[in-house]
């Protein structure tokens, strides 16, 4: 049978610790409930097809002797129940299958992004966003549906051929040869054709990820590309990404019709054989109409062989599917949790659970919306586990923070400015000196508090196709209306929010309003301070914003995270008068 997986349920998938691939394996071990009974299912109604074929056969030849009609009741009363049990069956597996398929498909996205979670961001940076889509969401669903595509028909071939072999076998065992001999050939047909698809595979796997990577790319800079002209030019990307996507496409369609058309020559000649052996078998006495059936047999198995082609062809993308799939998740994660739980943690009531009794615990900061202190000392990362000789991407640096303090990190581009901020967010784990979060050392303490404590606004925030409200409880879903108008309020955003007619319920993103680069900075700092955490990261908050609107959205973040403690990373001037320290990274570093 052919072996491929990620087919289990968070519920199966071992806590993630060191590795991704603890979750990986138990992932690809598990099978999906309900398919091998739908491929049972899926066999007795092509074992109905052929049957259905063999005794019209049968029946149209005895009929034709003009018998009493009684003679051919119970064969017409056959042909009838194999009639009605074909078209039935077929639907009931197709029910059962694809129910079975969704419901693992479903399971299936849970497991793989609790596998993605720990490898955010620091283990998908050198994978564009596309292709992080593309994996995950296109070639799981490939992985996924390759068992109806896949199992479903092979199993149920596999059984309607061993119920035709051994039917034919009780009048003709010369003709169950022939028939055997003709399974024999369609396998081997379409184990050729599953090695022509897989050497096309890889090729179309890639062009399709590329077509992924170039349309988001030319969309979500659309107005960039026409500010500088290159809007032919990134059409010409796309029409490029899209003909290397069509030759790919081109050559498995080759492999697939060079697999289709051998599949009907072995049918054809195993009809010729199967026609051969029934008239000597009629020299020697076989009655007519079965000599009909021993002819008709090899056709009806070869017209139930015709999906096998694309079976293999299923089975090939699977197989480049698991592999990406393995190649994105099989990683180690850039943090080590000292209790991984299999469960998120709610953000804010964070009480002790099982498995991290024992472990220090940050007190203090949420409750009473006060800052925390931060303290690294030589603290050096990199992010990519590249070796002890390997550079780090920043440090050894030197920093202390007090609680409550605003403070500005700049430096030279490509000095580690966001590298440190990642260390701070618990994104990245420090390849050498320590990190003390409100006099505690994180790495000690579960990874989930640590980040219920800490707010990240980056330079690209991203609003949801959903309602105000939903885009602002993401930061704190026990937040309620009174909270959230206060954080929009904060962000400086009263006038815009009074303006909108249906207030909190108003529509945003895709589809619904759209918002300027002004308002959906300010949006992100009022997801940051509605939920209420004592530490608020700053990466680059107005990096697309003109002067004046900069030193707007600063002036009012300033406001509205009073005594919260604040880091911002920043390599322009504009409007860091009201932070309580400027620190150039340059000047942190350990000598």
């Amino acid at each position: 049978m052919p072996r491929f997986g990620w087919e289990a349920t968070v519920a199966d998938a071992p806590e993630t610790q060191q590795t991704t691939s603890a979750v990986v394996e138990a992932a690809f071990e598990a099978q999906a409930p309900g398919i091998k009974r739908a491929a049972v299912i899926g066999g007795l109604a092509s074992a109905s097809g052929i049957a259905l074929t063999a005794t019209s056969g049968w029946l149209i030849v005895a009929a034709s002797h003009q018998p009493v009609i009684l003679t051919l009741l119970a064969v017409i009363v056959a042909v009838r129940t194999f009639g009605i049990a074909r078209p039935v069956l077929r639907y009931a597996e197709r029910v059962r299958s694809h129910d079975s398929a969704l419901d693992l498909l479903a399971r299936r996205r849970v497991a793989a992004y609790q596998a993605l979670v720990p490898l955010t961001p620091a283990r998908l940076g050198r994978r564009s966003r596309s292709d992080v889509l593309t994996t995950a969401v296109e070639d799981l669903e490939d992985l996924v549906f390759a068992k109806v595509r896949v199992v479903v028909p092979v199993l149920g071939l596999a059984v309607a051929a061993v119920l035709t072999v051994l039917a034919l076998g009780l009048f003709v065992p010369a003709g169950s040869l022939v028939l055997v001999a003709v399974l024999l050939a369609q396998v081997g047909v379409s184990a050729l054709g599953r090695r022509m698809e897989l050497a096309a595979q890889q090729d179309w796997l890639r062009a399709r990820a590329e077509v992924a990577r170039t349309a988001t790319l030319v969309t979500g800079y659309a107005a960039q590309l026409r500010g500088i002209g290159a809007g032919p030019q990134s059409l010409g990307w796309v029409r490029e990404a899209h003909l290397s996507l069509s030759v790919a496409t081109r050559r498995l369609a080759r492999a697939r019709a060079t697999g289709v058309a051998l599949g009907h020559v072995v049918t054809g000649v195993g009809t010729i054989l199967a026609a051969l052996v029934a008239h000597w078998a009629m020299g020697v006495g076989l009655n007519d109409a079965v000599a009909a059936v021993v002819v008709l047999a090899p056709l009806a198995v070869g017209d139930a062989f015709v999906g096998l082609p694309d079976a293999m062809g299923a089975w090939a993308r699977a197989r480049g599917s698991e592999a990406r799939l393995r190649d994105l998740l099989d990683q180690p994660p850039a943090v080590h949790d000292p209790a991984p739980l299999p469960d998120p943690l709610p953000i804010r009531g964070i009480s002790p659970l099982p498995g991290d009794a024992g472990l220090p615990r940050i007190s203090g900061g949420e409750s009473s919306g006060s800052g925390l202190s931060i303290d690294v000392t030589g603290v050096a990362a990199r992010w990519w586990p590249e070796g002890q000789g390997a550079a780090y991407d920043v440090g050894p640096v030197t920093l202390s923070i007090g609680a409550g303090e605003h403070l500005v990190l700049t430096g030279a581009n490509g000095s580690g400015k966001s590298t440190l901020l990642a260390v701070l967010a618990r994104h990245l784990d420090p390849a050498a000196g320590s990190y003390r979060l409100g006099g505690v050392d994180v790495t000690t303490v579960p990874l989930a508090e640590i980040r219920a404590h800490v707010a990240v606004v980056d330079d690209e925030p991203h609003i949801f196709a959903s309602s105000l409200r939903e885009n602002l409880r993401l930061a704190r879903p026990d937040a309620d209306d009174g909270a959230i108008e206060a954080a929009i309020r904060a962000a400086g955003l009263a006038g815009w929010f009074d303006s909108l007619t249906e207030g909190l319920d108003t529509m945003l993103g895709t589809g619904g309003r759209g918002v300027s680069g002004g308002e959906r900075a300010r949006l992100a700092l009022a997801r940051a301070h509605v939920s209420n955490r004592p530490v608020v990261l700053l990466d680059e908050p107005v990096a697309h914003l003109d002067h004046a609107t900069a030193l707007a959205v600063l002036a009012d973040a300033h406001r509205a995270f009073a005594g919260r403690t604040v880091v911002m990373v920043s390599h322009r001037p504009d409007g860091l008068d009201g932070f309580d320290r400027v620190v150039d990274l340059a000047e942190l570093a350990d000598t």
